[in-house]
């Protein structure tokens, strides 16, 4: 890259992708959560090349390959697969706990139809049918134990993920008001 481009002022779409290439960096274990939060707000105010060139400089890629049209897609190409294997595990345990719910649901009213509407001394009998009706989901969608062990484990990561990714949020941008 030329000096004269260096010079050029950036948009807020190479910002975006610059943003998005260091929150890989981040996420890969090479800054860490001083060094990404200064570097971002050194993001959000460059306002041509030269400002971000030495942000990435000791990056792999660089700033060429930080602003590289498609830089993200590359970096998505390797990881498609088990993003798709990942996504498809959580719609067969959505799919299982809905379906699961369903099943309970529509014995806990059978049950209670039975009882309350027809005062049928037995209705408690539907309750052992949840022992052959609750296994169909998951046979149906392959799930075992250690699957439903896995996803169940997968959701509690991704809520703690997600809470502190929430608070970190919210913490930057008071940071960032208050400057």
């Amino acid at each position: 890259m030329t000096l004269m481009d260096d010079n050029l002022r950036l948009s807020d779409n190479e910002r975006l992708t610059a943003m998005t290439t260091l929150a890989s960096h981040f996420t890969q274990g090479r800054l860490d959560h001083e060094e990404f939060d200064d570097r971002s707000l050194a993001i959000s105010r460059a306002k041509t090349r030269a400002d971000m060139r030495p942000l990435f400089s000791d990056l792999p890629g660089q700033l060429e390959g930080a602003l590289a049209e498609g830089a993200e897609a590359v970096a998505k190409q390797d990881e498609d697969e088990d993003i798709r294997e990942l996504k498809e595990f959580r719609r067969s345990g959505r799919r299982v706990e809905n379906l699961s719910g369903i099943i309970f649901g529509l014995t806990l009213v059978t049950f209670l139809v039975l009882t309350f509407v027809f005062h049928v001394s037995w209705a408690w009998l539907v309750w052992p049918s949840l022992i052959v009706t609750l296994p169909i989901p998951r046979l149906i969608h392959g799930f075992s134990d250690s699957d439903e062990k896995a996803y169940r484990e997968l959701k509690e990561a991704e809520e703690l993920s997600r809470k502190a990714r929430l608070k970190r949020a919210t913490e930057r941008m008071k940071e960032l008001e208050g400057e």
